[in-house]
């Protein structure tokens, strides 16, 4: 990468805190790390040119706005969508606030080097609606299979249509979370804030049928089974839960979708249900209104009959 020359950018052993795994231990979840670990692992192959680079013991310290500003511009030259550049440069600013909270650089130095505009951009919502008929497909499927996975995954399916949750949550949910009176699960969500999210009859009928695979020990709601159909008691990983969707999906006959699209879908029906923009926020976990917004399906749809009011005169083209 044609970069100014960061000075003597290449590791040294370190008697000081490192900067990138105490950002990495900062925060709150496994997919967090992983995430943002990706990002300064890349950042610094950029910076270095060496391919199997990663973030730790890297000299973050010594970057300066004129390097830091040259990421930037690299990073969209080289194809990078705003949305993807602009994760970077978090991650980018969070490890250079740590090299400066544990004295590695002034505060002016840091100052300069995070003043870093995110890359502003307006794109459609991605991803895709998820059917009531791909769902019942699904839950077909996992009736059909009568092991306990089946119930699991029936259950984990109907959970995710009906709260929204996200992945990570919905792997994080403890036993405990679930009142069964009030139809109701305790979700932990982004920074650690919990909600109640509310189960529809049908989820919950499917919830009882895995719980009768699971028994009434204290841990995880949903566990790994292996192949013998043993289960094990500790927590799911988020990428395990977007496995077994995209597994049942498959065995469905249905097009790839993720658990993200099982949120989009649970936003769109409530708001099409015309429920309020603040309860729908309040049930998905989202910081801001105008985050859950973006899944509103109605302006599209207004958009379009406005359309079809049109007419092209003259005759129809011929056939």
């Amino acid at each position: 990468m044609d970069t100014p020359a960061v000075p003597d950018r290449s590791p040294a052993p370190r008697s000081a805190p490192d900067p990138y795994n105490a950002y990495l231990d900062a925060l709150p979840s496994p997919e967090s790390k992983r995430t943002m670990r990706g990002c300064l692992d890349r950042v610094a192959r950029l910076i270095t040119g060496d391919p199997d680079a990663t973030g730790a013991g890297q000299p973050w310290e010594r970057l300066r706005y004129e390097h830091t500003v040259r990421l930037r511009t690299v990073m969209r030259e080289q194809g990078w969508s705003p949305a993807h550049v602009n994760k970077h440069l978090v991650a980018l600013r969070r490890v250079l606030k740590e090299a400066w909270r544990l004295g590695l650089m002034t505060g002016e130095d840091y100052q300069r080097a995070a003043d870093l505009p995110a890359f502003k951009h307006t794109r459609l919502p991605a991803g895709d609606h998820v059917p009531a008929e791909v769902l019942a497909a699904c839950l077909d499927a996992c009736d059909d299979d009568h092991s306990p996975a089946g119930r699991r995954d029936g259950a984990m399916l109907a959970v995710l249509y009906s709260t929204g949750c996200r992945r990570a949550e919905l792997a994080g949910l403890k036993l405990g979370d679930f009142d069964r009176p009030a139809r109701s699960l305790r979700v932990r969500g982004k920074g650690d804030k919990e909600r109640l999210v509310y189960l529809t009859a049908e989820a919950v009928q499917r919830l009882d049928l895995w719980l009768s695979e699971r028994g009434k020990q204290a841990g995880p709601l949903f566990c790994p089974i292996n192949k013998a159909g043993r289960l094990r008691l500790s927590h799911m990983t988020g990428q395990a839960v977007a496995d077994i969707v995209a597994r049942r999906l498959t065995s469905a006959g249905a097009s790839k979708r993720t658990p993200h699209d099982f949120r989009r879908t649970f936003i769109g029906e409530l708001l099409d249900a015309g429920v309020d923009l603040a309860t729908a926020q309040a049930l998905v976990g989202h910081a801001s209104p105008a985050t859950t917004a973006r899944y509103d399906r109605r302006p599209e749809r207004r958009r379009r009959e406005a359309v079809d009011r049109l007419r092209i005169p003259g005759a129809p083209p011929p056939r």
